[in-house]
């Protein structure tokens, strides 16, 4: 809900800046600052949706090993790729040492 509801806000600040810089005199400081900030929360919301994946996801579905491994950045631990081909979800496990 409150993704949703910034999504729009930057989407109107982004048209405000938008039409400010379209009507107003060449130095339309209050366009592009309108502009600039509705880009800037679009991309970060966009952003945020991508690099963080929801930990809490139900484990039904039918998820399928894609045999591709890696080592976290984050942890250090070694992660399997799983896949859902019914919704195109892909999800990370981590393996089991030994």
């Amino acid at each position: 809900m409150l993704r949703t509801a910034l999504l729009i806000f930057s989407c109107l600040l982004v048209a405000l800046g938008l039409y400010l810089c379209a009507t107003l005199p060449a130095p339309a400081m209050g366009g592009i600052q309108a502009l600039v900030s509705g880009v800037v929360l679009l991309v970060a919301m966009l952003f945020e949706r991508w690099r963080y994946r929801n930990r809490n996801a139900s484990p039904e579905g039918n998820w399928q090993a894609t045999g591709e491994r890696f080592i976290d950045p984050e942890t250090g631990k070694q992660m399997e790729v799983l896949y859902d081909p019914t919704s195109g979800e892909r999800r990370y496990r981590e393996l089991e040492s030994g």
